[in-house]
């Protein structure tokens, strides 16, 4: 801080606009540098390769998904297909399964009806001996 007060004014000011001449020329010396040029060239390529590797990693997720998305889709119209199945199945096992019911509710019926009918019988029979 001392150094500031044994230097003028002008001095200070004069120094400030040496320093803002040579960083405007070192800013114009970098600005016309062939080389940087090329270097955002090479900066702009890595970037463009970039997005591509991104993209492609993008579609190549996207494409998986829509694989693993229509494989889930096919499963589960088999596993419908399935229960449709085993649902059929079943109702027809248990429409089988009334109709034996049914048969057998006949069956017994009739059975009923001819042990009913020999009782009848045998009552008139006894009737008929007794006169």
């Amino acid at each position: 801080m001392n150094h500031s007060k044994e230097t003028s004014f002008a001095d200070r000011q004069s120094a400030a606009a040496a320093a803002k001449k040579a960083a405007l020329e070192r800013h114009r010396a970098m600005v016309n540098d062939a080389g940087l040029a090329e270097r955002q060239a090479a900066r702009l390529a890595v970037s463009a390769a970039r997005d591509a590797r991104i993209a492609e990693r993008k579609a190549t997720r996207l494409a998986a998904e829509a694989r693993a998305a229509a494989a889930k889709a096919a499963e589960e119209a088999a596993e419908a297909a399935a229960r449709a199945a085993a649902e059929q199945e079943e109702a027809a096992a248990r429409e089988a399964a009334a109709v034996a019911k049914a048969a057998r509710d006949l069956e017994l019926e009739a059975e009923k009806q001819a042990a009913r009918d020999a009782r009848y019988a045998a009552r008139k029979e006894r009737k008929r001996k007794g006169r």
